[in-house]
């Protein structure tokens, strides 16, 4: 089944979209994580109930400290892993049902280290071409002309094809990891920390390289990152996440212009503006990152906020809905809680 054909099923059994080729309903998951061969296994819940939509040519970032639970996220959304309760469509269809071969062909992974995702025993012709060779599209002749042409795009010189990763600067092994994703043309790139590893002179090179290539090609981008610049530069929707929990969702002009979750406001609090006349940004959030095998009762944050209440240590906050944002806080209880009060 190809990716044309995912979509054609889809929509003969009424449930394709065009608008959202990724979708999260009340996706978890959870890990048994011990210490030891004989101690007691405790159960880590790394993402918690998450539902959220990509819509096609956007690119959805999402945000927030180590350990929030953004890269178990990123592997659900690709395939490598399943959902322990929750479902993720793809196209419409639940992702379960799509041989992983075929989630390959509709979605492909840009890893954050490009010192470690590419084989330093292959060329790069050998890296990019090996997509293609595995799910047996095209020849010799035609798989070679296909990694020039995704070279070119992601602008590399042709000399260094038969080159090694050992002979790559970094910028450069990203570009090429970029290209292996891009080669069998996908529609969505999950994109875990692309810049992260690049030094700063050139993240900005790869960013607009993404941002071109994400013109030119109709791409959608799910974008994990803790870095609220590149964020910023590059997102049209952000998702936050804090131990598991969407805590904040919505359009990134209204989060970062006017956010409305005290993590998400201290997130930016923290986020180094460029004028020389500001001072170093202070970051009031208590203490540090709470243990995920030991979450606090009721919301997960409350012993980080500056605005805690009574109720935020005894009650999980339900999700409610503020001017398009969505959002986990008691700071706006849902419409019908305010009702009852």
């Amino acid at each position: 089944m190809s990716t044309q054909t995912i979509a054609g099923a889809a929509q003969a059994s009424g449930q394709y979209t065009t608008e959202f080729p990724l979708e999260c309903r009340d996706v978890g998951r959870t890990f048994l994580v011990g210490k030891g061969f004989f101690s007691e296994k405790k159960t880590l819940r790394a993402v918690q109930n998450i539902s959220l939509k990509v819509r096609r040519g956007e690119v959805l970032a999402v945000v927030g400290e180590s350990g929030c639970g953004k890269t178990t996220l990123a592997k659900m959304l690709l395939g490598l892993l399943q959902p322990s309760s929750g479902e993720i469509f793809m196209e419409g269809m639940p992702i379960n049902e799509v041989d992983i071969r075929q989630i390959a062909r509709h979605v492909q992974p840009v890893f954050q280290d490009p010192y470690s995702s590419l084989n330093p025993r292959k060329t790069i012709e050998s890296i990019v071409s090996l997509p293609l060779k595995v799910h047996n599209i095209g020849d010799a002749e035609s798989q070679r002309k296909r990694v020039e042409e995704v070279l070119e795009m992601c602008e590399m010189p042709k000399r260094l094809v038969h080159s090694y990763p050992s002979q790559l600067s970094g910028g450069q092994r990203q570009r090429v990891a970029i290209a292996r994703a891009l080669v069998m043309k996908p529609e969505i790139l999950v994109c875990d920390e692309p810049t992260s590893a690049l030094d700063v002179s050139v993240q900005a090179h790869i960013l607009n390289l993404l941002q071109d290539l994400r013109d030119e090609l109709n791409l959608t981008y799910v974008f994990i990152s803790h870095n609220l610049a590149v964020v910023e530069h590059l997102a049209d929707t952000v998702a936050v996440m804090y131990l598991g929990r969407l805590i904040e969702y919505g359009p990134k002009d209204q989060i970062f212009n006017d956010p409305k979750h005290p993590y998400t406001r201290a997130l930016l609090d923290s986020f180094l503006t460029p004028d020389p006349t500001q001072d170093v940004p202070e970051i009031a959030m208590g203490r540090g990152f709470p243990n995920p095998l030991d979450p606090p009762t009721g919301c997960a944050f409350h012993p980080r906020c500056a605005r805690v209440m009574d109720v935020c240590s005894k009650v999980r906050p339900e999700q409610t809905t503020v001017n398009g944002i969505k959002l986990e806080c008691h700071l706006y209880p849902p419409a019908t809680q305010q009702a009852a009060e």
